[in-house]
Formats: C-alpha cells, structure tokens, sequence
C-alpha cells in the first residue's frame, strides 16, 4: 500500500470543507462504500468543528493504513486548545459544553470503527479514528 499522509490546518469552516474533501478523495483510494465515504466525512467534520469551537486551530490528518489484513482510513484531529477536563462526560451521549446537541464526540465513535481519545487540560486534545474497509467476496 502506498503511504499517504495529509495534513489540513483547521482554522475555520473553508478548512472543514477542505478537510472534508481531502478525507473523502482519500478514502475512495481503497474504494470504500458510498455510505461508508459519507460516515468519514461526517466523522471529519465533527472533529474539525469541535477545533474551531473550542482550541480556535489545530490540524487533521488523513491516511492510510494497513493491518491484519485489512485496508482503513486514520483520522488524527490534534489540537493545543484547553483541553477536555473530563473525557468520560464528554464522550456522554447529550452532554454538551456549549449550546450544540452533544452528538459530536459520542457520534463520531459510533460512525467509525476504532476511536481513542487523549486529552490534557490547557495542552490540548487528540482523537485518532479508524474506519476499516469492508471487503467485498
């Protein structure tokens, strides 16, 4: 498999959009579902918004990855932002710390097949998110 690795700067909504693209184009390398194409760039516009809303800028990346067989998709959102004080509220289907639905986080580990988060308050936040493609016999 060829490496790839894309890195998008989050700094606002054109750089969602970007993002967005980048991870769809990616993606459809390994000729992922129609459906799946659309769960990876739900899941890449959860996580960049949540950088605007609460670090202002961070970054995405997009690439590639291989293992055990199986061809996926991994999606770091990093940021230096303040930091999620309580990850296990946060990842609480409802729970929300501004005025959004609390959908984000929660709904992002249900789009994607592996989700891992790590957070530091006042250094920042990282979710790294895998989708695994499903092959077709």
């Amino acid at each position: 498999m060829i490496t790839v690795e894309i890195h998008v700067d989050i700094k606002n909504e054109t750089d969602l959009v970007n993002a967005r693209q980048k991870g769809r184009e990616l993606a459809k390398k390994l000729d992922f579902s129609s459906c799946d194409l659309t769960l990876i760039a739900t899941a890449i516009s959860e996580l960049a918004r949540n950088i605007i809303t609460y670090a202002g800028h961070g970054e995405i990346i997009l690439s590639l990855i291989q293992q055990d067989n199986r061809d996926g998709i991994v999606i770091i959102a990093s940021d230096q932002g303040p930091g999620i004080p309580d990850t296990k509220l946060a990842m609480t289907n409802g729970y929300s710390s501004s005025a959004g639905l609390g959908m984000g986080l929660p709904g992002v580990k249900r789009l994607m097949d592996d989700f891992k988060i790590t957070s530091t308050t006042e250094q920042g936040t990282t979710v790294t998110v895998k989708k695994w493609r499903v092959k077709v016999a």
